[in-house]
């Protein structure tokens, strides 16, 4: 007897992304709101005892679309933060990783992840767009930057990790 093991392009992308269903967006906006907490307290309370000052997203997201409202410009950031980055992560990054690196640990997967939101903050946004200098010259602040964008990468993959887990676990 002999079994039929090809795999269809796409049985591989049902390996690679999730399902487009509701329980996607609940994850991805749990992993959002658990992430953004996570860097609102680093940007907040710890920067500030490492550096002296705060990460402020906002003035950048301000430097960005040239607009002055602070209240606005920290929607913008959360917004994104809790609903667009945790779908890139499911969407984009994971199934990146599953494709090209796929024996890397999930958390490797979302420091990476995060350490790719730096970048695109600090050098597409901030110095590209914005015209600051490139990863702000590197002073601790980018440095801090660079950690609290670490974190909720981590964190996203984590929550990402752990529904995935609880649901499965449920359907058993």
């Amino acid at each position: 007897m002999e079994m039929n093991t090809t795999i269809t392009l796409d049985d591989r992308a049902r390996q690679l992304f999730p399902a487009l269903a509701w329980s996607t967006l609940g994850t991805g906006l749990l992993a959002g709101a658990a992430s953004d907490l996570v860097w609102e307290g680093w940007a907040r309370i710890v920067t500030p005892v490492l550096v002296g000052g705060p990460l402020q997203p906002a003035a950048l997201v301000q430097s960005v679309f040239g607009f002055e409202n602070w209240f606005w410009a920290e929607v913008i950031h959360g917004v994104v933060g809790v609903v667009f980055y945790p779908l890139g992560y499911l969407f984009v990054a994971r199934p990146l990783a599953r494709a090209v690196v796929p024996f890397m640990p999930w958390w490797m997967v979302g420091i990476g992840f995060g350490l790719g939101l730096w970048v695109f903050a600090l050098f597409v946004m901030a110095h590209l767009i914005a015209g600051l200098p490139a990863f702000l010259g590197f002073i601790p602040l980018a440095w801090a930057s660079c950690a609290g964008h670490a974190l909720f990468g981590l964190v996203t993959a984590a929550v990402v990790r752990w529904r995935e887990a609880h649901s499965k676990e449920g359907r058993s």
